[in-house]
């Protein structure tokens, strides 16, 4: 091979003496011209490449070490003990050598693993840090991957404990519309208590959650990871095309942000099925389970009680929940490591505030608080909504008009509010309350609905596995928690008492 000086001598020369021939300036060189006429042909400096030579003694073991490698995951003193009593007679060194080259080929040279319409989806989540208003901050981000479609959800977050895994899950099932048969994951604690072989054993509270959806947990052994590289390998191209030099004006700018990325994603042609997933995901979701009536309601909520001035505590801070829940219990929840939930006694999501960032702050919504609910117009205006969702009860308008003459509009806009929060046949009941005994009091409504409301109805078959039976925190619907969620409590409670 021509030497470095040589081949910089030949360009600088031809590039001088255009007319000057490759036998002339091979004869000043001491080279043929033939040389000279590659080097000219060469675009870039001759590089050296060592030729590797295949140890004959490590060849009938090639297969053997392959699978030692890549499948058991042994390690090199593991192989050369195994090789030794195979018969195998070289050295060390010359072993090692070639395990490293059989590593990166096993690396670069998988077949990729195709899975059916709705069969399995992937998930994972991997720490970023961005600015966000001028800040640096740690964010989490979720990917979520359809294995047939690659149809991908991301979801961020300033967390990563089960609360914001489990959220994070739900939203992905919502938004390919449907539940896959299988999730691969890795071995993270909030999926797999003991991930060893020989002892494994799945996160209790997961398992929960994946009966609740319906689908098997599948995971990725330990030192495979192109088990699950269809979620592992978008990664790249997200930190390349979206994190990389980006900066964000708030949490809802990066969370926007980001769902115009994943739009994009979903919508460019994806190398390996040479479509859009946008397209695809429609086989996807014929395939796909559905989604159960409600989202699941894990244990990690905690009960708050709310003052008579509509605030409750939660890590330092106060935070406003709505008039009609002031001196009663309520949940709260983190979710996204960003926002507070609060939620009723029949599990639904009255309030939302951005978690407070210092100690002490008090973070209130002025229209959590009676007086400061801004009425939509006037007493008729508010009959017309009144009337779309209780048709047939005008007479209880008539009444309520008739005995609060000039407080009317306020107390009918005060029971649409508790309409938002109560289920529809409650409200139904609040007002043949009313009527029996000719009482149109909006605090008199509230009152009722609270001691009275409607439980979800208990059936044999709920009964039978010791099912507890609550509302969903959206939709008014049933969600089944199995009684175990409380026993994991009650256990890590009395685990933090006796330390």
């Amino acid at each position: 091979m021509i030497a470095m000086e040589d081949w910089v001598t030949i360009k600088n020369l031809r590039a001088k003496n255009p007319d000057m021939s490759l036998r002339e300036i091979g004869r000043l060189l001491g080279v043929s011209p033939n040389t000279v006429k590659s080097a000219l042909s060469r675009e870039g400096p001759p590089e050296y490449q060592r030729v590797i030579k295949e140890n004959p003694k490590l060849l009938p073991f090639k297969e053997v070490i392959f699978e030692m490698v890549n499948i058991k995951g042994f390690r090199g003193s593991r192989i050369f003990e195994e090789l030794r009593s195979k018969g195998y007679t070289g050295g060390k060194t010359a072993l090692y050598s070639h395990l490293r080259t059989v590593k990166i080929e096993a690396e670069k040279h998988y077949t990729p693993y195709e899975t059916g319409p709705g069969e399995q989806s992937q998930f994972d989540w991997s720490p970023y840090t961005v600015s966000i208003g001028e800040m640096l901050t740690k964010i989490i981000v979720f990917s979520y991957v359809n294995g047939f479609s690659r149809y991908q959800v991301f979801q961020v977050s300033l967390s990563e404990d089960q609360g914001a895994v489990f959220d994070a899950l739900e939203e992905s099932f919502t938004a390919s519309g449907g539940v896959p048969q299988r999730l691969q994951t890795d071995n993270a604690r909030v999926f797999v208590k003991n991930p060893s072989k020989n002892n494994f054993q799945w996160n209790e509270r997961y398992l929960n959650f994946c009966g609740h959806y319906g689908f098997e947990p599948t995971r990725s052994l330990p030192r495979h990871p192109w088990s699950k590289g269809k979620v592992e390998k978008p990664f790249r191209y997200l930190e390349d095309h979206f994190i990389a030099g980006s900066s964000f004006e708030d949490f809802e700018d990066l969370q926007r942000k980001l769902k115009d990325f994943e739009h994009g994603v979903n919508t460019r042609i994806h190398s390996t099925i040479k479509t859009t997933p946008e397209e695809l995901i429609a086989k996807d979701r014929e395939a796909f389970s559905p989604l159960p009536e409600s989202r699941y309601v894990g244990i990690k909520e905690e009960v708050r009680k709310v003052s008579f001035d509509c605030l409750l505590s939660f890590n330092g801070s106060r935070y406003s929940a709505p008039w009609m829940f002031a001196g009663k219990q309520v949940w709260v929840k983190v979710a996204r490591g960003y926002y507070l939930e609060i939620y009723s006694q029949t599990n639904k999501l009255v309030a939302r505030h951005k978690l407070s960032m210092q100690k002490g702050a008090i973070v209130i919504e002025k229209a959590h608080y009676r007086g400061n609910n801004r009425m939509d117009g006037s007493f008729e205006r508010l009959s017309e909504l009144f009337r779309k969702d209780f048709p047939h009860r005008e007479l209880f308008l008539e009444k309520l008009r008739a005995q609060k003459r000039i407080n009317s509009h306020r107390h009918l806009f005060q029971f649409l509010e508790l309409a938002k929060v109560y289920d529809k046949e409650d409200m139904e009941s609040a007002i043949n309350i009313c009527l029996e005994y000719n009482v149109f009091n909006a605090s008199f409504i509230a009152g009722f609905l609270e001691k009275n409301y409607r439980p979800a109805k208990i059936t044999d078959a709920d009964l039978a596995v010791g099912h507890d039976i609550s509302l969903n925190a959206t939709q008014g619907q049933s969600i089944v928690r199995s009684l175990s969620e409380y026993q994991l409590s009650l256990t890590e409670q009395t685990k933090g008492e006796q330390q």
